[in-house]
């Protein structure tokens, strides 16, 4: 892709998510999900990892993760519809990692997010969010596995950057793309991104805009 058609996409993710954003719903189960008439990019990662500061970051708004986090909703797909019309709909996943939860609640999760990742042909790609204070966990490692085997394609997403110093965070980098690369499913590219400075929104906006075209 040239320069100027980089540039474009940029921009178009750029107005994209500055339009309508709203949350569509919350699915306990399969058969709630919405229509499969937009393309979905799910957002994956452990309790507390910064999912709702990084979706209200990227679209320009403080509260709209907040809508998923009332109770009842934390252990749900939950639905954003992005566009008008909808042009994709972001999916955040119910948060993973939970040291001392009961076993019923995480084999429910567990089924939940394998049922949704093996059977939903309108996902394009799931962004896998890693704090970049504390590197890849092994409940992150279950998660990428579990994408790997339902063949979906992932980027795995620094969070919290401003959190660490530049060379700690250069060196969590080259780390994580090695183990990346052990992974039939995880894409190349992966993002350092801070909800608190911006940094690395946009490159993630776009990324997510491109993944729903197919490039």
């Amino acid at each position: 892709m040239s320069d100027a058609a980089d540039k474009d996409l940029a921009e178009a993710a750029r107005k994209l998510f500055a339009g309508p954003v709203e949350f569509l719903k919350s699915a306990p189960a399969l058969e709630f999900l919405p229509e499969p008439t937009a393309a979905e990019i799910a957002f994956a990662g452990r309790s507390n990892v910064g999912k709702s500061s990084l979706l209200n970051a990227l679209t320009n708004r403080n509260g709209l993760a907040r809508t998923s986090n009332t109770p009842g909703r934390t252990q749900e797909l939950n639905f954003f519809d992005v566009g008008e019309p909808v042009q994709l709909r972001l999916v955040d996943m119910p948060g993973y990692g939970f040291a001392e939860a009961p076993k019923t609640l995480v084999g429910r999760w567990k089924r939940l997010v394998t049922d949704y990742l093996r059977g939903r042909a309108i996902l394009k790609r799931a962004l896998v969010l890693v704090d970049a204070r504390h590197g890849l966990k092994e409940s992150d490692r279950e998660m990428m596995r579990m994408l790997d085997e339902a063949a979906v394609s992932y980027h795995l997403v620094l969070t919290k950057a401003d959190k660490v110093k530049p060379s700690a965070l250069g060196a969590l980098y080259e780390t994580t793309a090695a183990e990346a690369a052990k992974h039939p499913a995880a894409h190349p590219a992966i993002f350092t991104t801070s909800s608190e400075t911006g940094s690395g929104i946009a490159e993630l906006r776009t990324a997510i805009l491109t993944a729903t075209l197919g490039h």
